[in-house]
């Protein structure tokens, strides 16, 4: 992940074309005398490009000084807001933006080109490029809220200009201590803006005689002390306050609770989980009190924790709220989904289905009427919570079916901006590489792209067989009903999520001390499952039935790539066994889940079953057993192979060696100690 320029692409057996350019050491990288930290650093890296990527060693020099062939980077005002103009003439490239930060992206789409080309070639070109979505906003993969410079400057690469990071005071997140000014000041450098996404508690009614100092020294404090925040993010089960809504407890969702754990006010969601009359009583005191600090703040409105509420309630909450604001509303989630008679319903956050959901739609509509800007949560940094312990899903041809959807809401609603990642946040891959060209006009024909993606990445000889398995990777995906008993439990961690039994049902995950999410608190290792009416028989049919076609399918892409990676060079054949490995791992993440369910059906029966029944029911989960054991103790290797598998950034390592082991032993315990005493 530290790594911004892959070293020694360029393949010296390519000759230039005719109707091309080649960067040689007679060319000179120029900047105007008067320069920004972003174009210094820009020019810098491009500098940096041509030595490690390309071997071409080229000097820097102010524009004044140059006579001779040039990469100039220019600005020119008169360009659309984020644009910059590619020029590439027999003795000229010009790099032109809007402004320094539109110019540095210029040059990094002239390494995307001679990352494609694998030679510093470029075609003859004339062109304006403007991006459809500004702000990207992504959080961090490295570790939670934690952007060392390259990484900030990967992200700045994919296209991606703005970073979230979970605020709960000034300079503290729940890490602990982070110098916020510092990150805003280093991002600004790549070209990069910073939100902060609100963890701030807000426990005072905004009409009460204490709130306007209250949400002073909250809100105002932070964008006093930390003016460089580009805006900030509210979600409603971050930013609840005590509502007067009647639907709700009218009590923030941890004060709700007496000293046994249990709801003092019972029946009703927290004010953070429902559209609140008065959110816009609320919302209207924040946003006054942080433009009195930062005029032009970006105040995004997330409704993300209410989309499953009836659809009158929704859109009259976003009636009322203001229209200075932006409105960021979850692209797949809340629907309902029906495949062969069985209906799922999406959950946070999925590529199984492409979006967008009617959820997403109705809000999209209502916030075209009132002139509101409108913002997506899509995953597209190319993540979701399917399998929550790899880099990427690397699906493109579902990711494409995104991609085009989020276009239409584009075109029809306004659609223009996204949150590319939650928790699990970013890491650059091929499908980074994809959205950033999906994500610009004009817009190429991505599925011309992906194949050169993929003679980048492997060879011209094995591209066709390269897109054959990521077809069956995309597809397999689409076989991975997101639910919540999955994404809280095998899928959320992978091979590592134990088979327990009764013994061990307070059995607890192994974490480090500092994660923030560590132990049980998001995955639990006792599988719940209701199987208390028969429908649920036929719903957890229906999803082994799907995870096992998407292990099939994904061992089947798995295949392809066995079969071609020896016939690609040595230099590329490293990160197309990461590919390789991690899909390995998607496999047995796929197998885990429907060994896990498996498993839970035959543990609902056996209590009541006896005789030759329960024999056989105990026969059955001693051979599920020792199935999930051999699939952790396959998936050991992968995880040592690639070190970012069984990894999320706020629940640090969940299925790394140790925690595989872990399982292995809780799940032995049950198939060989425990079972046996159940046979009568």
């Amino acid at each position: 992940m530290m790594e911004v320029h892959r070293p020694h692409r360029r393949d010296k057996s390519i000759v230039k074309k005719d109707d091309q350019v080649e960067i040689d050491l007679e060319w000179v990288i120029t900047i105007p005398r008067e320069y920004n930290d972003v174009l210094m650093k820009a020019c810098r890296d491009l500098e940096d490009y041509f030595f490690v990527s390309m071997d071409v060693s080229l000097q820097v020099a102010y524009e004044d000084e140059v006579i001779g062939k040039t990469i100039a980077y220019k600005i020119d005002e008169a360009l659309p807001e984020n644009s910059y103009k590619f020029t590439v003439t027999r003795e000229s490239v010009t790099l032109c933006g809007h402004d320094t930060r539109a110019a540095a992206q210029a040059g990094y789409y002239l390494e995307d080109l001679m990352n494609l080309n694998e030679a510093p070639c470029l075609d003859i070109a004339d062109e304006i490029r403007t991006p459809l979505y500004s702000p990207r906003m992504i959080h961090s993969g490295y570790g939670l809220d934690k952007f060392p410079e390259e990484h900030i400057r990967s992200i700045a690469h994919a296209g991606i200009n703005a970073l979230l990071i979970f605020v709960e005071d000034v300079d503290v997140t729940p890490h602990g201590y982070l110098d916020f000014n510092d990150l805003c000041y280093r991002a600004a450098q790549w070209g990069v803006d910073v939100y902060a996404y609100s963890y701030m508690k807000s426990r005072v009614y905004p009409e009460g005689p204490e709130a306007e100092e209250f949400y002073e020294n909250l809100y105002g404090r932070l964008f006093e002390r930390c003016p460089y925040f580009k805006g900030i993010i509210f979600v409603g089960e971050s930013c609840e306050f005590p509502s007067k809504d009647p639907h709700t407890t009218g009590i923030l969702r941890l004060d709700n609770l007496d000293g046994n754990g249990e709801p003092i006010v019972k029946g009703k969601p927290s004010p953070g989980w429902w559209p609140c009359y008065d959110f816009p009583l609320w919302l209207n005191m924040i946003k006054r009190i942080i433009r009195n600090k930062k005029p032009d703040a970006d105040i995004v409105f997330w409704t993300y924790n209410w989309g499953y509420v009836e659809e009158k309630y929704r859109l009259e909450l976003l009636r009322n709220i203001p229209t200075d604001v932006s409105l960021l509303v979850t692209f797949e989630m809340f629907e309902d989904v029906v495949r062969d008679g069985i209906t799922n319903r999406t959950v946070d956050y999925t590529l199984f289905f492409e979006g967008p959901g009617k959820y997403f739609t109705s809000e999209a509509k209502l916030a075209k009427e009132r002139g509101i800007r409108l913002y997506a949560m899509t995953n597209t940094g190319g993540l979701t919570w399917d399998v929550g312990t790899i880099p990427y899903e690397p699906a493109p041809y579902q990711w494409m079916r995104r991609y085009e959807n989020m276009r239409e809401m584009h075109e029809n609603y306004g659609l223009c901006g996204t949150m590319d990642s939650h928790h699990y946040g970013f890491y650059p891959s091929f499908i980074s590489d994809l959205a950033k060209w999906a994500f610009y006009k004009p817009t190429p024909d991505l599925n011309v792209m992906l194949r050169r993606i993929a003679v980048r990445d492997f060879s011209e000889e094995t591209a066709d067989d390269v897109l054959k398995a990521y077809e069956y990777f995309s597809d397999g995906i689409r076989y991975l009903i997101s639910t919540n008993e999955d994404q809280y439990g095998p899928f959320r961690i992978g091979p590592s999520y134990p088979l327990i039994l009764y013994r061990d049902v307070d059995a607890v995950f192994p974490s480090v001390p500092y994660a923030p999410h560590g132990g049980n608190e998001i995955c639990n290792p006792v599988y719940k499952y209701d199987l208390s009416e028969p429908y649920l028989w036929d719903k957890i049919n229906y999803e082994i039935k799907c995870h096992t076609k998407t292990a099939e399918l994904y061992n089947a892409g798995c295949e392809i790539l066995e079969r071609v990676i020896p016939l690609i060079s040595e230099k590329k054949r490293h990160e197309a066994m990461l590919l390789l490995n991690m899909c390995r791992f998607i496999r047995n993440a796929a197998k885990t889940t429907v060994n896990v369910k498996e498993w839970k059906k035959r543990k609902e029966l056996l209590l009541d079953a006896a005789g030759d029944e329960r024999n056989k029911i105990v026969s059955e989960m001693i051979e599920i057993g020792k199935r999930d054991i051999a699939n952790a103790e396959e998936t050991i290797s992968l995880t040592q192979f690639d070190s970012r598998l069984g990894y999320e950034p706020s629940m640090e390592y969940m299925c790394d060696p140790e925690h595989l082991e872990w399982k292995i032993n809780l799940t032995r315990r049950a198939v060989e100690e425990e079972l046996p005493t159940y046979l009568v």
